[in-house]
């Protein structure tokens, strides 16, 4: 039997996210050690509140390559990171003079509040699932950074949003939410997101004992998945501050990825608290608005959101961990409460 559409689509992005970050020798790419992959995870479980609902469960796997020269020709990236390079030059932030690759695959999970009923609730948000390829560029210049990311995939059954959600329901003892059959339609899904990021140091600089910086930021995304212009700010008080340009980012453009002023891997412990902030004006959202092409199920989103969150991160040599809690606010007119939900990050660079 022939594989599905989705499969293909799964099997292919896996591929090149597994490919991406496969450089070449040593003697071609002294700097493969650098090379850095990071899990994240949200749930409204860590919200501390009880909440099962709205934005449920993310899951997000994010490969960073090292610093390079050029996008298409640095023996850093791998043969096919290279290759598909050569197609997205119109992605790649110039002008910059320290450079990155970054590739991911994120997973999340909407449901509504009530999770007994069967039949479309049209005061509540509908079901959803979404399942991402990301393909990402940054371009530093001291503390200044520029990030592009293109977002492919799909939003529907094909992101098996349904079978997730009910395997970890069933690990956790909870039980299982019966609306699933009204999720919206399977569709195609692009974003493109690009923001920029300004950095101000306060002595001593990042690495160097006690210190705080602060971090704002501001840019847009473009798609049917989602349109929207935003901007906010991130500010961290801590012992060794990372070189990088935020902690728990919220967005696809904020991860922990820049490019690094230094060489090789961190050394000891350091540690930092942060607080963060994003508010949107937003155009479009396809888990509020539903199906672009089809009918289906929606309600009526408010146009501006915000996301204030808190957390800690931790360092030790390569390893970083951080754990933050995010409140949101209202995002449609019916909605009864306002979202809250957790997170936490392992990384490790190479």
């Amino acid at each position: 039997m022939l594989p599905s559409t989705p499969q293909v689509f799964y099997a292919a992005a896996i591929a090149l996210l597994a490919t991406a970050a496969l450089p070449l020798s040593a003697e071609e790419c002294p700097d493969r050690r650098n090379w850095a992959v990071a899990l994240r995870v949200d749930n409204d479980l860590f919200g501390g509140r009880g909440q099962d609902q709205g934005y449920s469960n993310g899951l997000q796997v994010t490969a960073v390559s090292p610093n390079i020269a050029n996008y298409r020709d640095d023996p850093c990236l791998s043969l096919a990171a290279r290759s598909l390079n050569g197609y997205l030059d119109w992605l790649q932030p110039g002008a910059f003079s320290r450079r990155n690759m970054v590739v991911s695959m994120q997973h999340a999970l909407y449901t509504p509040a009530d999770k007994t009923a069967v039949n479309v609730l049209p005061d509540d948000r509908p079901y959803a699932a979404a399942l991402l390829f990301s393909v990402g560029y940054n371009a530093r210049e001291g503390n200044s950074l520029r990030a592009s990311h293109l977002r492919l995939g799909v939003v529907g059954p094909a992101a098996y949003g349904q079978e997730v959600q009910d395997a970890w329901h069933k690990l956790i003892g909870v039980s299982r939410f019966k609306g699933w059959d009204n999720q919206l339609h399977n569709e195609p899904v692009f974003q493109f997101v690009h923001e920029r990021l300004q950095k101000h140091v306060f002595a001593p600089p990042s690495g160097a004992g006690l210190g705080q910086d602060f971090i704002w930021h501001w840019g847009g995304a473009l798609g049917n998945f989602g349109t929207h212009v935003n901007a906010g700010f991130e500010w961290r008080l801590g012992w060794r501050l990372p070189d990088d340009f935020g902690s728990a980012p919220l967005r696809p453009a904020g991860e922990n990825a820049a490019p690094r002023t230094g060489a090789g891997v961190d050394q000891g412990w350091g540690g930092h608290l942060f607080v963060n902030m994003d508010s949107r004006w937003v155009l479009r959202d396809i888990t509020l608005d539903g199906n672009t092409f089809r009918s289906s199920h929606h309600v009526d989103k408010k146009k501006f959101v915000s996301d204030l969150g808190f957390g800690l991160a931790v360092t030790y040599d390569n390893w970083k961990f951080a754990l933050a809690r995010y409140f949101r606010t209202r995002e449609f007119d019916e909605q009864r409460e306002r979202p809250v939900y957790g997170s936490f990050t392992i990384g490790r660079r190479f």
